[in-house]
């Protein structure tokens, strides 16, 4: 039986073309796949275990990207799960009370939905039904775009995933075990580690019911010594951890 699975984070930021600094000459990530997409560009890193990470500029006088940086700067906008049922899993968010918005299967290869932040931890989440004729391979991808200049890239770290804060554990369970189809354990410190079978990255959830919820770090491990920002990253807006 198919399941969802986590398949990237993805951040905003003004300029596409500032992120490889960071990226490949830091982090040593490869090119996944890219190009334009209506109201932005993306672009996708790819890293050690297959972990990813995508790239969001927009385009055009405004649109939500515009709106997303003029209130938040830039920083994570949201994390997609490639879904087996967009419909199954839309009509079962909404029996649990969520919104969903930008539901358009217009595409038949391509179909998705948003769940509203307000809801949803306070994080976007892309959910994606992907119904390919063939597959495609990360070359057929990459050569429909041009990929952003970088640095020589060094061995790649791996992208644990995204650390998170809600105001409970029921509230997550709800989210990523009930509706999404988490594998729920127990993490140090009290952090719930939610995985996905056959997903390189998962989330951890810190519980504290006197903060906002939201994304609080994307979460590294790396045989190296890497450069990272005591606080966000400058041009990212993201706060980076190493493990």
């Amino acid at each position: 039986m198919r399941r969802s699975r986590f398949d990237h984070i993805a951040l905003a930021v003004p300029r596409l073309a500032d992120a490889p600094a960071f990226l490949v000459g830091e982090l040593g990530g490869a090119p996944a796949h890219g190009g334009p997409s209506g109201a932005y560009t993306f672009a996708q890193w790819r890293f050690k275990d297959g972990g990813r990470l995508e790239v969001l500029e927009p385009r055009g006088a405004d649109g939500f990207l515009h709106r997303f940086l003029a209130q938040r700067g830039p920083g994570i906008h949201h994390v997609t799960f490639i879904v087996p049922s967009l419909r199954g899993v839309c009509e079962h968010a909404e029996a649990a009370g969520h919104a969903i918005v930008g539901n358009d299967d217009s595409n038949p290869d391509w179909r998705e939905a948003f769940l509203h932040p307000k809801r949803a931890l306070g994080i976007v989440v892309q959910l994606v039904e992907i119904v390919e004729t063939r597959p495609r391979s990360d070359g057929e991808r990459r050569s429909r775009w041009v990929v952003p200049p970088g640095p020589p890239n060094p061995p790649p770290v791996t992208v644990l995933g995204l650390r998170m804060r809600a105001r409970s554990r029921e509230r997550a369970e709800a989210q990523w075990v009930r509706l999404l189809g988490a594998e729920a354990s127990e993490g140090a410190s009290g952090v719930v580690i939610y995985r996905w079978p056959g997903s390189p990255m998962r989330i951890g959830v810190e519980v504290d019911p006197t903060r906002d919820e939201g994304p609080v770090a994307i979460e590294l491990a790396s045989e190296r010594a890497i450069a990272l920002p005591a606080g966000p990253h400058p041009v990212l807006g993201a706060v980076f951890t190493a493990h």
